[in-house]
């Protein structure tokens, strides 16, 4: 005879397409009902005033000479608080930027870095192999800071889970935008790059957002391989739509899947350069280690088909990093042992205010002061600061600067 305990909770088959669906649309509305909350009225995201320290950081002068400026009338003039604080809007940080490059007196010195004749357009690639990397979160900062800083940047968000996307007030599954793979297809549903094109609240930024049709890539492209010559020449389609907008951006700033796929070699083909993220662990850096023997392989057997893969410059950032932790003092050791100068100089420090940023789906170039602790920003945006200008000055070098 079977006895039953009553309090004993029977649990019952249930289908589990039906239930992760359920699941899926219950956060998508939740995570929209969220976003219309941050970014009333039409859901599309602002940008804050940015104070004239910032200012005179992003455009390569003095907080002095600003003042100079505004006192005698030149240039846009910027909201003043009731202390007697100035403040630009981004749009006012391009027209202090054009003013100077116009009339600065230093002749020798040009505020407007944007590419000149001859220079050609860089690609960075941002990759990782494993997630929670900051790979997204550094690809965010660094297109936001070179558009702050008078750069015309186009920001490609390669990964189908959007993350990149969402920071910049997306919500792929919702919104319906197109994304890259409409630019890439095999079919002759293929669509001119430019229809994929969004405008950012980053004056100097636009981005290609990303959805869940962009993994489709990763399907067609073997069927394709074996059906049709543009298979063949896969690793060539990002680099080809780039071409139509070439005119239009100084940089473009791809954030890729955390996978070695066909999307990643096509955006590794169409590259410059590439910034690897790697958090200090030993598993990050295992890690780290079996996508680099397996990229170096697949790229030498890209090279024997005839494909140059050459690049400016290679560098790691360390992401995520605790100076006190010892274990990840130690590993960045070990790393600067072995990697020596291709490791930027600065590491990104794990900061508390960029992930209360990322609670708003803002990033610490949104984030006002008084939202957290005023030092913890204080430091993080320094950090930050730091990393971003690194990267420009390496990109700077590749035009010859």
């Amino acid at each position: 005879m079977r006895f039953e305990d009553p309090q004993v909770k029977q649990f019952k088959p249930f289908a589990l397409d039906d239930k992760i669906l359920v699941h899926g649309v219950e956060i998508s509305q939740t995570l929209d009902q969220l976003r219309l909350e941050v970014f009333p009225p039409d859901a599309r995201k602002t940008l804050k005033l940015f104070p004239i320290q910032e200012v005179a950081t992003y455009v390569g002068t003095s907080a002095n000479n600003l003042k100079r400026l505004h006192l005698e009338g030149k240039g846009p003039i910027p909201e003043t608080s009731s202390g007697g604080r100035r403040y630009y809007t981004a749009e006012q940080i391009e027209e202090v930027r054009q003013f100077l490059d116009k009339t600065g007196k230093a002749a020798s010195k040009r505020y407007v870095p944007q590419r000149r004749d001859g220079d050609k357009l860089q690609v960075v690639a941002v990759v990782n192999f494993k997630g929670g990397s900051g790979k997204t979160t550094t690809t965010a900062h660094l297109a936001q800071h070179l558009s702050l800083t008078g750069h015309r940047v186009l920001a490609v968000d390669l990964d189908p889970q959007g993350s990149l996307s969402a920071l910049h007030g997306f919500q792929p599954e919702l919104d319906k935008n197109l994304s890259l793979y409409d630019a890439i297809r095999y079919d002759d549903e293929r669509k001119p790059v430019r229809d994929t094109i969004q405008k950012t609240n980053f004056p100097m930024l636009d981005i290609i957002p990303a959805n869940i049709e962009l993994q489709e890539f990763e399907y067609d492209t073997p069927l394709a391989m074996q059906n049709s010559n543009e298979g063949k020449t896969f690793f060539a389609r990002i680099s080809r739509v780039l071409q139509e907008v070439d005119g239009d951006y100084d940089l473009v700033i791809i954030d890729c899947p955390p996978q070695l796929g066909y999307l990643t070699l096509t955006a590794l083909s169409a590259a410059t350069s590439i910034l690897i993220t790697v958090h200090p662990q030993m598993l990050d850096l295992m890690s780290m280690s079996q996508f680099l023997l397996m990229l170096g392989n697949i790229t030498k057997t890209l090279k024997g088909a005839g494909v140059a893969v050459q690049m400016d410059w290679l560098r790691y950032l360390i992401t995520r990093y605790n100076p006190s932790d010892v274990p990840q003092r130690r590993m960045v050791g070990l790393m600067e042992t072995i990697l020596a100068q291709d490791i930027l100089e600065t590491p990104m420090l794990n900061s508390t205010a960029i992930s209360d940023a990322g609670l708003t789906k803002r990033s610490l170039y949104e984030l006002e002061k008084g939202t957290v602790n005023r030092g913890t920003y204080d430091r993080a945006l320094d950090c930050m600061q730091k990393v971003n200008f690194e990267i420009q000055g390496l990109i700077h070098q590749a035009w010859g600067r």
